[in-house]
């Protein structure tokens, strides 16, 4: 069956079952059926293979026991079983199992559910899974791959929960730009799915020779995740790329750490990572870095901690909106620190509608290094193939429109995308790094749509900035709301 097919079949059966509401919800759902289905085959694979291995689980709770038979238990019996014997079970493996396979199990069904009301249905979703795909078959394994990349494109495009998913694109350009090395820490510290991570285990798989350099690849990728959708996503895809331990990818909140906990051992040698922006952490959370860093934007948040846990000499690729570029207040406080004790040699501007539909805010690509200040930031505004206006579902953003970006990286000179600005001329615009291409003249529309997309992108702008200021005024008055 065609994988297109397949998941739709899957996601038609869902849609009849009255506990199931929205992509989110069947996405879910599937996710966590597609963990255990994998976590079997592999535990075919280790009973042959690994010397003495023993499953943390106990046999009435093993996929082959209760799923894999197409006459297997189904009504009101499977989802009474799943409800109120597997799931228990599932997640007192987080802290009741002293094996890395029962602990990692216990993260991922922490807070999993099953949102599935009919038993019949359930078997039915059930049964599609097992008859169309093997793990443990080399001809099915990429098939696997491929349903995965179906589910999180369909990730995108299910409301609020786009937010976890960064386009494959995006992600492997940032990772072959930073071009990490076999033996480097590698941390993504709001790793949504694994976009990042995945991409890196791809890039220092190729560097692997041994099978002691497979163990170094796993203990080398780290990342946190808080939310419980794409923590499950990330692990099940974290199995899929041949890591079938992922004890380092952990189901937190990075930013519930205060920065002074950070000790040298935590320092990474390579942060990437896309984080949520737009949004506002808990009351609370700002309390964990230094003041000057104390606001409850995420985004801010976030790269405040990837300045302090990279090591001297670290290098980092973050995504940030437009809104940090121009921002002031605390963003500036930032801005000023980057420039002073990091190179900020690169900003790749991204044009709208690469994160499309999840949001059409315009995105760019921070690239600096730990140690030494900036002296110049060159910028490289990324444009649309010929005769695209943006990007969509249907037209999505390609790899292979970064070979521009590649083939320019290490011989930069200007050009109609590439331009240089000195950091004294930064400092001068009050830190303001939302610098536009000189090259291209401005122009004055009278189409009433994008009169209509310019309003809206001033209309957040300045909404952007009146919740700056309002966060500014709250801490300084030490009312965090």
């Amino acid at each position: 069956m065609a994988i297109g097919t397949l998941v739709k079949t899957i996601q038609d059966i869902m849609r009849k079952d009255v506990g199931v509401d929205g992509d989110a919800q069947r996405i879910s759902q599937l996710a966590w059926l597609l963990y255990l289905k994998i976590f079997d085959d592999r535990e075919q694979e280790w009973q042959i293979t690994v010397s003495g291995y023993k499953s943390p689980l106990a046999e009435k709770h093993r996929w082959s026991t209760w799923a894999k038979n197409p006459e297997g238990i189904t009504g009101d019996e499977l989802t009474d079983f799943v409800n109120n014997d597997l799931f228990p079970a599932l997640k007192r493996l987080s802290v009741t199992d002293t094996t890395p396979h029962g602990r990692v199990i216990g993260s991922v069904f922490e807070d999993a559910y099953n949102y599935m009301k009919s038993g019949t249905l359930l078997r039915q979703v059930i049964n599609t899974i097992e008859s169309d795909v093997d793990f443990n078959s080399s001809t099915d394994r990429h098939i696997f791959n491929d349903i995965y990349e179906k589910i999180l494109a369909d990730l995108q495009n299910a409301g609020n929960a786009g937010e976890y998913y960064t386009p494959r694109a995006v992600t492997q350009f940032m990772v072959d730009i930073l071009n990490p090395k076999l033996g480097e820490s590698i941390l993504d510290p709001a790793c949504g799915t694994g976009g990042f991570l995945t991409s890196t285990i791809e890039h220092l798989r190729r560097q692997a020779k041994s099978a002691t350099d497979l163990e170094t690849l796993q203990a080398s990728v780290h990342g946190v995740e808080k939310k419980p959708l794409p923590h499950l996503l990330c692990m099940t895809n974290m199995m899929l790329h041949g890591i079938d331990v992922p004890e380092n990818i952990l189901h937190d909140n990075t930013l519930s750490r205060p920065l002074r906990d950070y000790k040298p051992r935590d320092r990474v040698d390579i942060v990437i990572t896309n984080p949520p922006f737009g949004g506002m952490e808990e009351d609370g959370i700002e309390q964990n870095f230094p003041r000057q860093y104390q606001t409850r934007e995420t985004a801010d948040l976030f790269l405040a901690l990837i300045m302090h846990i990279l090591k001297p000499s670290g290098r980092a690729a973050i995504v940030l909106p437009d809104g940090f570029l121009f921002g002031e207040g605390v963003k500036s406080t930032i801005k000023r620190e980057l420039l002073e004790n990091f190179n900020l040699h690169t900003i790749v501007r991204l044009p709208k509608g690469v994160f499309a539909p999840y949001t059409g805010i315009a995105t760019n690509i921070l690239f600096f290094e730990k140690g030494t200040s900036t002296k110049e930031v060159w910028f490289f505004e990324h444009p649309y193939p010929e005769g695209y206006k943006s990007y969509s579902r249907t037209k999505p953003l390609r790899i292979e429109e970064f070979d521009r970006e590649k083939d320019w990286w290490n011989n930069r000179e200007v050009n109609q995308h590439a331009w240089v600005v000195s950091v004294d001329e930064i400092i001068e615009r009050n830190y303001n790094l939302d610098i536009r291409n000189p090259h291209v003249a401005d122009t004055e529309s009278h189409d009433p749509a994008q009169l209509l997309e310019e309003y809206n992108d001033l209309t957040r702008r300045i909404n952007e900035l009146k919740d700056t200021l309002k966060n500014e005024l709250s801490a300084c008055l030490g009312n965090p709301k």
